[in-house]
Protein backbone atom coordinates (compact mmCIF):
# COMPACT_ATOMS: atom_id res chain seq x y z
CA UNK A 1 0.00 0.00 0.00
CA UNK A 2 1.43 3.29 -0.96
CA UNK A 3 1.35 6.49 1.91
CA UNK A 4 -0.55 9.35 0.23
CA UNK A 5 1.35 11.85 1.93
CA UNK A 6 4.71 9.91 -0.27
CA UNK A 7 6.76 12.50 -2.31
CA UNK A 8 5.66 11.55 -6.16
CA UNK A 9 8.59 10.63 -8.39
CA UNK A 10 8.67 14.91 -9.17
CA UNK A 11 9.30 15.35 -4.98
CA UNK A 12 5.74 16.93 -4.53
CA UNK A 13 3.34 14.81 -1.86
CA UNK A 14 0.60 12.94 -4.19
CA UNK A 15 -2.21 14.96 -2.13
CA UNK A 16 -0.08 18.13 -1.84
CA UNK A 17 -2.86 21.08 -2.59
CA UNK A 18 -2.66 22.41 -6.28
CA UNK A 19 -3.44 25.72 -7.79
CA UNK A 20 -7.09 26.00 -8.87
CA UNK A 21 -8.73 28.54 -11.17
CA UNK A 22 -11.23 29.91 -9.87
CA UNK A 23 -13.31 32.44 -12.14
CA UNK A 24 -13.12 35.18 -15.44
CA UNK A 25 -13.80 38.00 -13.06
CA UNK A 26 -14.84 40.59 -15.91
CA UNK A 27 -16.70 37.59 -17.16
CA UNK A 28 -18.53 38.24 -13.96
CA UNK A 29 -18.96 42.13 -13.94
CA UNK A 30 -20.38 42.43 -17.20
CA UNK A 31 -23.28 39.31 -16.80
CA UNK A 32 -24.35 41.66 -13.77
CA UNK A 33 -24.20 44.96 -14.81
CA UNK A 34 -27.20 46.08 -12.63
CA UNK A 35 -26.70 44.32 -9.70
CA UNK A 36 -25.47 44.98 -6.48
CA UNK A 37 -23.43 43.77 -3.67
CA UNK A 38 -21.30 40.60 -3.52
CA UNK A 39 -21.63 39.09 -6.92
CA UNK A 40 -18.65 36.09 -6.53
CA UNK A 41 -17.23 35.36 -3.04
CA UNK A 42 -14.04 32.88 -2.38
CA UNK A 43 -16.17 29.52 -0.43
CA UNK A 44 -13.64 27.33 -1.01
CA UNK A 45 -13.25 25.09 2.80
CA UNK A 46 -9.80 25.56 4.34
CA UNK A 47 -9.05 28.63 3.09
CA UNK A 48 -7.29 31.55 4.95
CA UNK A 49 -8.41 34.51 2.75
CA UNK A 50 -11.60 36.29 1.87
CA UNK A 51 -12.73 37.41 -1.58
CA UNK A 52 -15.58 39.24 -3.02
CA UNK A 53 -16.20 40.91 -6.21
CA UNK A 54 -18.57 44.10 -5.37
CA UNK A 55 -20.56 45.48 -7.81
CA UNK A 56 -22.13 49.19 -7.18
CA UNK A 57 -24.34 50.45 -9.75
CA UNK A 58 -23.98 54.25 -11.09
CA UNK A 59 -23.89 56.30 -8.08
CA UNK A 60 -24.08 53.81 -5.66
CA UNK A 61 -22.65 54.08 -2.07
CA UNK A 62 -20.83 52.43 0.69
CA UNK A 63 -21.69 54.36 3.38
CA UNK A 64 -18.43 55.32 5.49
CA UNK A 65 -17.14 53.14 7.73
CA UNK A 66 -14.19 51.64 9.55
CA UNK A 67 -12.85 48.03 9.82
CA UNK A 68 -10.97 47.79 12.68
CA UNK A 69 -9.31 43.98 12.70
CA UNK A 70 -7.99 43.54 9.00
CA UNK A 71 -6.17 45.01 6.22
CA UNK A 72 -8.40 45.10 2.74
CA UNK A 73 -6.65 44.43 -0.76
CA UNK A 74 -9.07 46.37 -3.43
CA UNK A 75 -8.64 45.95 -6.71
CA UNK A 76 -10.80 48.17 -9.06
CA UNK A 77 -11.79 45.87 -11.93
CA UNK A 78 -14.82 47.81 -14.16
CA UNK A 79 -16.19 51.28 -14.05
CA UNK A 80 -14.93 54.31 -11.73
CA UNK A 81 -15.58 56.59 -8.88
CA UNK A 82 -14.24 58.14 -6.15
CA UNK A 83 -12.73 56.40 -2.34
CA UNK A 84 -13.71 58.38 0.59
CA UNK A 85 -11.42 58.87 3.64
CA UNK A 86 -10.49 61.44 5.99
CA UNK A 87 -7.86 62.84 3.72
CA UNK A 88 -10.43 63.69 0.83
CA UNK A 89 -11.34 62.15 -2.47
CA UNK A 90 -9.20 59.61 -4.33
CA UNK A 91 -10.46 58.59 -7.74
CA UNK A 92 -10.52 55.03 -8.62
CA UNK A 93 -10.41 53.95 -11.93
CA UNK A 94 -9.95 50.19 -13.78
CA UNK A 95 -6.05 48.98 -12.55
CA UNK A 96 -6.47 51.22 -9.37
CA UNK A 97 -4.89 48.76 -6.39
CA UNK A 98 -5.95 49.99 -2.67
CA UNK A 99 -4.24 49.14 0.48
CA UNK A 100 -6.84 49.74 3.32
CA UNK A 101 -5.00 49.45 6.28
CA UNK A 102 -6.69 48.04 9.56
CA UNK A 103 -8.46 51.03 11.39
CA UNK A 104 -8.66 53.37 8.94
CA UNK A 105 -11.75 54.83 8.15
CA UNK A 106 -13.25 55.02 3.86
CA UNK A 107 -16.36 55.52 1.53
CA UNK A 108 -16.98 54.22 -1.75
CA UNK A 109 -19.16 55.93 -4.27
CA UNK A 110 -19.78 54.49 -7.82
CA UNK A 111 -19.22 56.98 -10.98
CA UNK A 112 -21.81 57.07 -14.08
CA UNK A 113 -20.81 53.59 -15.41
CA UNK A 114 -20.77 51.63 -11.88
CA UNK A 115 -18.21 49.92 -9.96
CA UNK A 116 -16.97 46.47 -9.62
CA UNK A 117 -14.14 45.57 -7.38
CA UNK A 118 -12.17 42.43 -6.20
CA UNK A 119 -11.56 42.67 -1.89
CA UNK A 120 -9.09 40.61 -0.39
CA UNK A 121 -8.18 40.27 3.19
CA UNK A 122 -7.57 37.47 5.71
CA UNK A 123 -10.44 35.35 6.33
CA UNK A 124 -12.54 36.35 9.89
CA UNK A 125 -13.08 33.53 12.24
CA UNK A 126 -16.29 31.99 12.30
CA UNK A 127 -18.74 33.27 15.04
CA UNK A 128 -18.45 31.30 17.99
CA UNK A 129 -20.77 31.15 21.56
CA UNK A 130 -19.25 31.26 24.63
CA UNK A 131 -20.28 31.73 28.09
CA UNK A 132 -20.58 35.08 29.62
Amino acid sequence: MTDPSAPAPDGIPVDAPVPRLLCDIRALTDMAPGSAGAVWKLAESGRQLDANLIRLPARQRVDTHTEPDLDVLVLVVTGDGVLGGPDGPHPLTEGTLLWLPRGSTRSVTAGEDGLSYLTVHKRRPGMQIRRR
